[in-house]
């Protein structure tokens, strides 16, 4: 008989969304039948997933933003889904899915709740109420969550470290990452830059990615501008600082070398434009694309938070800089720029580092193991003060 696993996320896109889909589309279709929860009507994710047999379920009131209306309707969506359905395993991802997920699989007996770490809705560039908030919620969730997976080491320590998950709950996995259909060589490069209208002979740094906070497009734009080599910069994504980034460009006088390409799906095609494959962000998990750019051949330097160093390993698969360092990035994209050899070999060994840690069957192989575990759980007990008010 199979088991059935019902996998929510807030939205079904991008980093977690693609985890979601891989690792659902992983398992062995013979052992288990996969149910989706989310709070995205449509997209690419969503439709590969019902063409692999992955049934989907919107919830529109699943929203990433905190709306004690929304949450409320949320949270009695998911509990009548989890009754209706019967899952044998909930199966959580990101913040309000996480939290509203777990509750609702607790609330109506499921036997097997997982929830999987793609970062932290808390951060050290955070108010210090609302980190605070959030550690103490993930903590009490703790008591109803029979396992975490981490998407990578920096994660699972951070977990460890504020008491977040027991060591028999955690267990790391990399997110899932298809094999690559694009990877660098003179020919797609030629055709990625006729396609963005570049020049061959053009330095380009490009990065994949939202528009917003998390991401700093502010320090990438920063750096940029301070860099001694005359660089291009691709940045494919849209997102709520889409406007002010535009603005900024402008501001910094860099309207002739800075590309913003919104939304593309041919990201896969575009990546062998870039020399450097760059990373801003504040915080992080693990971006699958930067593991994506690897995978192509494209050397990276990167931030150096949460999970990225287990892929980034500095000076031997790219290089990292701190966070909110726009000076010290900008050195670093030079470097890259300005000692192309070192660059390639940095690429070359980290295709080799990433080894099989990011495809479909170490992922199956994983879940499977952790699917096939029974409950962890010490205490039902909550704090209802803290999260009482979700229902």
């Amino acid at each position: 008989m199979r088991r059935r696993v019902m996998h929510v996320v807030t939205r079904c896109i991008a980093g977690a969304g693609g985890v979601v889909v891989r690792g659902a589309t992983a398992l062995d279709p013979d052992r288990y039948e996969s149910v989706l929860v989310t709070g995205t009507r449509e997209g690419v994710l969503l439709d590969r997933a019902r063409a692999a047999g992955v049934e989907v379920v919107v919830v529109p009131e699943l929203v990433p933003q905190i709306s004690p209306s929304d949450d409320a309707a949320a949270l009695r969506r998911l509990l009548g889904l989890v009754r209706t359905y019967a899952p044998d395993v909930v199966h959580t991802h990101s913040a309000k899915a996480g939290v509203l997920g777990r509750l609702a699989a607790h609330r109506a007996g499921v036997g097997l709740i997982v929830h999987t770490l793609h970062g932290f809705p808390f951060h050290e560039f955070q108010n210090p109420a609302p980190h605070a908030a959030y550690v103490a919620v993930e903590r009490r969730l703790s008591r109803i969550t029979d396992v975490y997976l981490a998407v990578g080491t920096g994660v699972a320590v951070e977990a460890l470290r504020r008491g977040l998950a027991r060591p028999e709950q955690l267990h790391t996995v990399g997110p899932v990452v298809d094999d690559p259909t694009v990877v660098l060589t003179p020919a797609t490069r030629a055709r990625a830059r006729a396609a963005l209208g570049l020049p061959a002979t053009a330095h380009v740094v490009g990065t994949v990615g939202r528009l917003d906070h998390q991401k700093a497009p502010e320090h990438l734009l920063a750096a940029v501008a301070r860099m001694r080599t005359r660089a291009m910069l691709v940045w494919v994504g849209d997102g709520e600082l889409a406007r002010r980034t535009a603005a900024d460009v402008r501001r910094l006088g860099l309207d002739d070398r800075v590309l913003l390409l919104g939304n593309r799906d041919d990201v896969a095609q575009l990546l062998p434009a870039f020399d450097v494959f760059a990373l801003a962000s504040r915080y992080e998990g693990l971006p699958c694309v930067i593991v994506e750019a690897q995978q192509c051949g494209i050397p990276v330097v990167a931030t150096a938070v949460n999970a990225v160093p287990d892929v980034v390993v500095p000076g031997e698969t790219g290089l990292l800089v701190p966070p909110a360092r726009p000076d010290l990035l900008a050195a670093a994209l030079d470097h890259a720029l300005t000692h192309p050899d070192e660059a390639r070999a940095w690429a070359t060994h980290a295709r080799e580092h990433l080894g099989a840690r990011y495809d479909s069957h170490t992922a199956g192989e994983v879940l499977d193991h952790v699917y096939s575990q029974g409950p962890t759980r010490r205490s039902h007990r909550f704090v209802r003060a803290e999260l009482g008010r979700a229902s």
